[in-house]
């Protein structure tokens, strides 16, 4: 019999450790001490506040300190790389989902103990004045475009590089309070390469003694990095970055050159039909990290005249059952509605991508938490059994959202698979004081499951 490979163990051990913590998703050190501070009075469907410019983009960081982010414990920035624009490589202290806004690109994910298997062929390298044969090999590179949902492990590092014409988008979020964090509620992102003083800075405006930053290297003596690595000194403060200006996107001055099979036609006709393996040939060298959400062919609930829902989870992107995270894409055609529901295991990270909706929130005590419209780059915080409903505007709705837990599910309080519907036609007329006839309309009164046609046309305001 033939013995199991190390990447088989190594595979089988992660699964083993992900089912034995995934029971529940258990709150952080700092939200075990403030537990009781989940009141929220008001949510507020919010931009960006802080925003961090570098050579080649510039990322804007919503206030993780507001009452709603710390309630879910999650974080969220918003990323605009420039062509040819490469994101330093870095690591966080939680896991993240990424979401493509816009634009293409390459990705590079370091997960440790998994083989270099990108390997260049057998030349010197350019420009290589000696005669030593260098062969360069990484681990390796993803794809991902508009679209594309992107997973990463906490403390695994990766970089991103804009490979595309125009401006790529990104929309982030970090799940602080997840398991997998056991520092603060505070997210913290560990650069290796560069010089990243104003984005930390930024970062913990609200603490002034970690204004003074810069990547990793930064805190070792010099000499002892230069022994490590076995280079010079010269090289060894090249490493710690202090003297380097450009912030944390940099601009490569030519097409980035790495090792990276070419794309073709029938991966691409893949992708667009949603086509994938099932999982279960996976181990953490080879996971998927990226799915697309966009495509309208992969719609788990749709209605003609009202919208679609696309959701990511454990299911069709098996490594979410280790970050215990998910994501939903939500489109709502012109003044369609998503009737009242709540999540019964998971906080909600909405995102507007575009258009805009009206949107209500209350919470346990029967208040009004959010009434208010949300627009194009905005974001809003739902609380976990908070009840929210949102109808489109004149030019119809569309959101990202990313949810605390790798299978999040909801309930409705209206239509054919509601709460409301699988009650009792006595339980709703004692309930509401009301007749048996008026019961059975209000239980039968709508047939859609989850996206609402409206039922009249509101007329555009002049």
């Amino acid at each position: 019999m033939a013995k199991p490979s190390f990447l088989s163990l190594l595979s089988l051990s992660l699964l083993v450790l992900s089912h034995s913590s995934a029971a529940n998703r258990q709150p952080s050190k700092y939200q075990q001490q403030q537990k009781g501070e989940c009141q929220i009075q008001r949510l507020n469907a919010q931009e960006p506040q802080q925003r961090i410019q570098a050579e080649a983009g510039v990322t804007e960081f919503w206030d993780w300190t507001d009452d709603q982010f710390q309630c879910a414990g999650v974080a969220a920035c918003r990323n605009m790389i420039q062509p040819r624009g490469l994101l330093l490589p870095s690591y966080t202290n939680a896991p993240t989902v990424i979401y493509i806004l816009k634009g293409r690109g390459i990705t590079g994910v370091m997960i440790p103990g998994c083989p270099e298997t990108y390997q260049s062929s057998q030349q010197s390298r350019e420009g290589d004045t000696s005669h030593r044969q260098f062969r360069d090999q990484h681990q390796k590179i993803r794809r991902f475009q508009q679209g594309d949902v992107i997973a990463l492990p906490a403390g695994v590092a990766h970089w991103c590089y804009n490979d595309g014409d125009s401006d790529l988008v990104t929309v982030a979020v970090e799940d602080t309070g997840n398991r997998q964090n056991q520092l603060d509620n505070n997210p913290r992102r560990f650069f290796l390469a560069g010089n990243p003083q104003q984005q930390q800075k930024e970062m913990y405006a609200k603490r002034p003694q970690q204004q003074h930053s810069g990547n990793v290297f930064r805190g070792f003596d010099t000499e002892v990095l230069a022994e490590t690595f076995g280079v010079d000194m010269e090289m060894a403060r090249r490493l710690q970055g202090k003297d380097d200006y450009r912030g944390h996107i940099i601009q490569v001055e030519r097409e980035l050159r790495i090792v990276r099979p070419p794309r073709t036609r029938e991966e691409q006709e893949q992708q667009e039909r949603g086509e994938r393996d099932n999982g279960m040939e996976e181990t953490i060298c080879t996971a998927r990290l990226v799915e697309n959400i966009d495509n309208p062919s992969r719609a788990d609930i749709f209605n003609p005249r009202a919208g679609r829902l696309t959701s990511v989870n454990s299911f069709n992107l098996p490594i979410l059952n280790y970050l215990r995270l998910s994501a939903e894409k939500g489109v709502l055609y012109r003044n369609a509605l998503m009737p009242p529901h709540w999540k019964l295991n998971a906080h909600c990270v909405l995102y507007a991508t575009r258009g805009e909706a009206q949107m209500q929130i209350v919470d346990q005590r029967g208040e009004a938490v959010f009434n208010d419209r949300i627009r194009e780059g905005q974001l809003v915080v739902v609380p976990q059994n908070f009840v929210v409903m949102k109808q489109a505007g004149n030019q119809g709705f569309e959101w990202v959202a990313i949810k605390t837990n790798e299978n999040a599910m909801f309930n409705t309080l209206a239509g054919r698979t509601s709460a409301l519907r699988a009650m009792p036609v006595d339980v709703l007329a004692n309930a509401y004081q009301i007749s048996q006839s008026e019961a059975r309309r209000l239980k039968m009164g709508r047939e859609e499951a989850v996206l609402f046609e409206p039922r009249s046309e509101r007329r555009d305001v002049a």
